[in-house]
Parts: C-alpha cells; sequence; structure tokens
C-alpha cells in the first residue's frame, strides 16, 4: 500500500505519521515500505502500530471517504481554509515581534521571517482560486450528477487542469514547510528563548500538521473524486 492509501484507509493515521515525519499528502504515492526505509523504522513495527490504532481508535476520526463532495468542500472551508487565514495573521506579528526581540542573538529568525512571508504568499491567492474557481465548479458536478443533468462548462477545459495547478502549489507548500521545520530545528525553541518565541514555534507546529491534513483531504481525497466524477459525466 502507498502512504495515501493507507491515509484514507485509516485516518486517524495521519496523527502517526506526523510524528514520524512521514509525508502521507504531498508524498503520499510513496509505497509504505519505502517511506518507513527512509526514516530507518520497519514497516512491520509501523503496521503493528496502526493496527493498534485502529482497535483503540476505531471510530475516533471522520470518515472522510463517506462524505459527499459538498461536505467534505465545506468541512475544507470551515475547518482548514478558516483556522489558515486566521493563524497567519495572528502568526505574522508574532514572527516580527520574537525576530525584533531575538533577531540579533538568532540571525537565523530573518530566514524564519522571510520563509512565513513566502508561504502566506502562497497560500492566500491558492486558497482564493480554490474559494473562488474550482471549489464551484466541484460543487456544480456534484449537483449535476444529483439531477441527472448536464456537466456544467468548464472554462479552464477540464478540472485536471486547475487541480493540477492546485498540487503544484501544494508542493511548493510543501517544501517551505520542511525547510522552515529543518531552520527552527524541529520548531525546537533555544535556551534564551522567552515564552514568546516558544509561543512561536509551537504554533508553528500546530500550523504545519493542520496544512498537512488540508492538503491530504485536497490532493487523496477531493481531487481524485473531482476527477473521476467529471469524467463518469462527460464520457
Amino acid at each position: 500500500m502507498t502512504v495515501r492509501e493507507v491515509a484514507i484507509e485509516l485516518p486517524q493515521s495521519t496523527r502517526l505519521f506526523e510524528r514520524l515525519k512521514i509525508d502521507y499528502c504531498c508524498g503520499g504515492n510513496r509505497p509504505l515500505t519505502e517511506a518507513c526505509a527512509s526514516i530507518g523504522v520497519e514497516v512491520g513495527e509501523i503496521m503493528g502500530m496502526l493496527e493498534t490504532l485502529s482497535q483503540s481508535e476505531p471510530q475516533s476520526a471522520l470518515d472522510f471517504q463517506k462524505l459527499s463532495l459538498s461536505e467534505l468542500i465545506a468541512h475544507i472551508l470551515d475547518t482548514h481554509h478558516f483556522f489558515t487565514r486566521h493563524e497567519m495573521t495572528w502568526l505574522e506579528s508574532l514572527t516580527k515581534k520574537v525576530i525584533s526581540a531575538h533577531g540579533e542573538n538568532h540571525p537565523e529568525l530573518h530566514e524564519v521571517g522571510t520563509l512565513f512571508d513566502a508561504l502566506c504568499a502562497d497560500l492566500e491567492p491558492h486558497m482564493f482560486k480554490e474559494e473562488q474557481i474550482l471549489f464551484p465548479y466541484i460543487l456544480a458536478l456534484a449537483n449535476a450528477s444529483l439531477e441527472n443533468s448536464a456537466p456544467p462548462f468548464a472554462p479552464f477545459g477540464t478540472v485536471n487542469n486547475p487541480i493540477h495547478m492546485m498540487m503544484m502549489e501544494h508542493d511548493a507548500v510543501g517544501e517551505i514547510l520542511r525547510n522552515l521545520r529543518t531552520l527552527t530545528s524541529d520548531y525546537t525553541t533555544p535556551p534564551d528563548g522567552c515564552i514568546s518565541y516558544h509561543t512561536l514555534y509551537e504554533a508553528f507546529e500546530v500550523f504545519e500538521k493542520d496544512l498537512h491534513q488540508h492538503i491530504h483531504l485536497e490532493n487523496n481525497i477531493l481531487f481524485p473524486r473531482a476527477i473521476e466524477l467529471e469524467a463518469r459525466l462527460t464520457a
């Protein structure tokens, strides 16, 4: 199985993947055996952990595969887009505060600030395009399927085109997140770091985990279903 397939089959597994730093969103098409080998863990050990998760928390996570496309999009918007915008505003001011206080002793903070600015500059127009172009078209596809009517007009030719662009932008976001984690030594606050410094790095990690889940839902569940639906309606 691929990492993506495990994440879809067992939604709780994403927490384990986060802890082990296994990419399940942008890099989810890797075989689980390959992902395990890259971090030096036996696949049998991972399977044992996943089995424990499935037994201890069988109903703990929402089964996104069972949601309708409209429900899935609503969840992405209400949960992840809302959270991302709220956190970007707050983290921008907190980052500046920490750089002002600690930038002289920790010059890497200036690069952290540059990376976070780049992340926000990527995410804001990305979410806007999803909300104004891609998601409305997917919802129109879903409505056409329910009403047994003709598929909507696609000004971009096929849904594959904007999806391809969104996935490329997801890859760019994933690269920035990896660079941030490396630069901050896995979000480790230095000994002389104040409470704001600690709060910033803690918030960055939460922000990263939410983006991973956000991208996973789109890349691995929403987008494949939208492509399949359009193909069926236009066959």
